[in-house]
């Protein structure tokens, strides 16, 4: 398959926007599946999780290849939930292009606002289908004007509804100034095309000439046809529609409802005619890394070059292991052949390529620049590891997943479970970047962390069901990180005798504060070209492990800046051993010097409540701390923006629906660590 005719897209939205629903018609109309899934039957072919069927909910992104007018179509269906937005971060990742599902009823929903920023953040360019046009209260005009609002983008209308709610028909296509309706006895398999009829002729013509209008304004060529008086033909618009989508000087709008088999059909032409091919977007940029020297390098998406991909998804399988799911950026790959892992430094052997069909699977000799695929027998792979040969050690930008800032408590039930369940948790935090575990140093007993309650409760009912692991759980907690706030320096030398050797090593470093949500940095800044690699990775990893244990109590740092000023290296006593215990001690020195602090998470909390529930609802947030932001007015209710500390949320669910007589509920995304007042003597 040529590059020009592939498509690598996401399906992304609010929960309950309908992206499964969509991609399970997508998947229909292409031939893949014979029978229309549906997910309040737990049958949706993309939703192949047992949980996810139970809770009518997408957890995990199905990746799937398709086909349609001889064009290939790599679908990633993505959660809505923002528990799960680590799925959708690694997703954009490696996608070309994005289908944003826009419930017709509802606009734009808080979820929909951060997928929708996640896609600006690695410019991708996205089209929109409005879904569910004949609900009550669908306005296609009123939602496309509240995305135009709330992003600020140049929205253009390829359709238009013919009637709206119940009374919605099919569209009208602008392009081509047909009216198109489908056949509910085949499950919109066929469709009728009309001429538009002369009651809605006039409406038509007004938004076809402001398609016009909008397409010529971002292509000077266009432009002086259109300002000359002269005929563009539908071939001249549609190149135009697809060279302003992929440089997001707009974003197509179409239409339809994925449940009634309405609108999916033109949904899929547009997906082919206007999103990009591997090659239509800019060059990834990577960074190739040559005797400790960095440099910025662009990868050509190009069969013919060197091999390189990135792990963006691990799946764990009972029968096969782990599934490592693989964006090529250049090169080929076949099965059978050695790959050199470029985070890890160590080689594997691919035994075998997959294309994925949702959890079906079809055997690949390889895999080529632009593709994706699943490879097998990878066991060190880890989510953003960057996948090559030797010869090319480039490393492409690792996704930057969110921190946990829930917690819980998990014991087995008997010491024979420890190591299954330890090998589970393993297993599952290669999958699943936001989920950690680690054992309390005071209790002993092991802590996992994760994104929300959900999220927790989600995973631990996999180590149950799909794992067999027996535990109990204790009640939730809040992860708190730990910082400095001033600036501080040691100087540490560690001297021990081992088994009749010596182990020697000194070091003098820097640490301070670093800006909000900047995360932590490390540097050398003393000369150290005498120093071996080993060494200098021995530093490395002492300085990792002691901020993963924190300062104080325990947690992890966050915003903290290493500089390492002096190293004293002996090269007959000093070993990799003396010096990563010479880091821990001197980072743990030097923070003491720099006045450590504890942060805690604060939440991005929106409640949805009828009109006379604000109050109430606003009342309830108010008593926990939080902050209200702003509101927002909806067909299907008031929007409360708020923020809250996360340790002040456990329980408000109860507090809210009783407050509201049940009518209002709520959803909750990190947004950043702030300094916590007290410390945590009150805990």
């Amino acid at each position: 398959m040529s590059l020009d005719k592939m498509r690598n897209i996401g399906i992304m939205a609010h929960i309950d926007a309908g992206k499964t629903t969509t991609t399970e018609r997508i998947l229909y109309y292409t031939g893949k599946i014979h029978k229309i899934g549906e997910i309040d039957d737990g049958q949706a072919t993309m939703d192949w999780m047992a949980q996810e069927q139970e809770r009518g909910i997408t957890i995990c992104s199905a990746a799937t290849t398709t086909y349609w007018r001889d064009h290939q179509i790599n679908i990633i269906d993505t959660p809505g939930h923002v528990d799960f937005t680590a799925e959708v971060e690694r997703s954009l990742r490696v996608l070309d292009g994005a289908v944003a599902v826009i419930c017709a009823v509802d606009g734009v929903q808080p979820q929909t606002e951060t997928v929708w920023k996640q896609a600006d953040e690695f410019n991708v360019p996205r089209l929109c289908f409005m879904n569910k046009m004949d609900r009550i209260g669908a306005d296609f005009f009123g939602s496309m004007a509240d995305v135009q609002e709330k992003f600020g983008i140049e929205p253009l209308a390829l359709q238009i509804p013919i009637g709206e709610g119940p009374d919605f028909e099919g569209v009208i296509d602008l392009l081509n100034m047909k009216e198109i309706r489908w056949h509910e006895d085949d499950e919109g398999e066929t469709f009728d095309v009309t001429d538009v009829d002369g009651s809605r002729l006039d409406q038509a013509n007004e938004w076809r000439e402001k398609l016009i209008e909008t397409v010529a304004g971002a292509d000077d060529a266009l432009m002086e046809v259109y300002l000359e008086g002269g005929d563009i033909s539908v071939d001249q618009l549609k190149k135009a529609i697809r060279a302003g989508t992929i440089s997001r000087a707009y974003v197509p709008f179409v239409m339809g409802s994925a449940r009634h088999n309405q609108g999916v059909q033109p949904l899929i032409d547009a997906i082919v005619d206007y999103l990009p091919c591997p090659t239509d977007i800019p060059a990834a940029k990577g960074t190739k890394i040559k005797k400790d020297v960095e440099e910025s390098v662009e990868v050509p998406c190009d069969a013919s070059k060197m091999p390189l991909g990135l792990v963006f998804k691990i799946q764990y399988d009972r029968e096969m292991g782990p599934l490592c799911y693989v964006r090529m950026y250049s090169g080929k790959i076949q099965s059978g052949t050695q790959i050199y892992n470029v985070n890890k430094k160590k080689r594997e052997r691919v035994n075998r390529i997959l294309r994925m069909h949702a959890n079906k699977t079809e055997p690949c000799d390889s895999i080529s620049a632009g593709d994706i695929g699943v490879f097998i027998g990878l066991k060190l792979a880890q989510t953003g590891d960057t996948i090559g040969s030797e010869a090319f050690t480039v490393l492409l930008e690792q996704p930057k997943f969110p921190q946990p800032v829930i917690s819980v408590a998990l014991e087995p039930e008997s010491m024979s479970e420890k190591d299954k369940m330890n090998e589970t948790l393993e297993i599952l935090s290669r999958e699943d970047p936001t989920f950690t575990s680690h054992e309390d140093a005071e209790t002993g007993q092991l802590i996992i962390s994760g994104m929300g309650e959900l999220h927790l409760d989600v995973l631990v009912t996999r180590m149950r069901d799909d794992f067999g692991v027996k535990c109990q759980v204790g009640a939730p907690q809040v992860t708190y990180r730990e910082s400095v706030s001033g600036t501080g320096s040691a100087t540490e030398e560690f001297s021990r005798v081992l088994a009749g050797k010596e182990n020697n090593a000194g070091l003098t470093i820097e640490v301070c504060q670093r800006e909000q949500g900047s995360g932590n940095s490390y540097e050398v800044t003393c000369k150290h070209s005498e120093v071996p690699e080993e060494i200098m990775d021995a530093i490395q990893n002492g300085f990792i492990s002691a901020l993963s244990s924190g300062i104080k109590y325990g947690y992890p740092c966050t915003d903290v800046g290493i500089k390492v000023t002096a190293i004293k290296y002996d090269e007959l006593t000093s070993t990799t051993f003396a010096f990563e215990a010479c880091a821990a001690q001197a980072f743990d020195k030097a923070c003491e010097a720099a006045s450590p602090v504890i942060l805690e998470p604060v939440m991005n909390v929106d409640i949805v409540c009828p009109k006379e529930f604000v109050g109430p609802a606003s009342s309830q947030l108010s008593q926990r701390g939080g902050n209200i932001m702003g509101q927002d007015s909806k067909i299907s209710g008031e929007i409360i923006h708020a923020q809250a500390p996360m340790a002040n949320m456990f329980g408000f669910t109860t507090n809210l629906r009783s407050a509201t007589q049940g009518r209002a509920s709520f959803s909750m995304e990190f947004s950043h660590f702030q300094l916590k007042v007290g410390g945590l003597s009150s805990y």
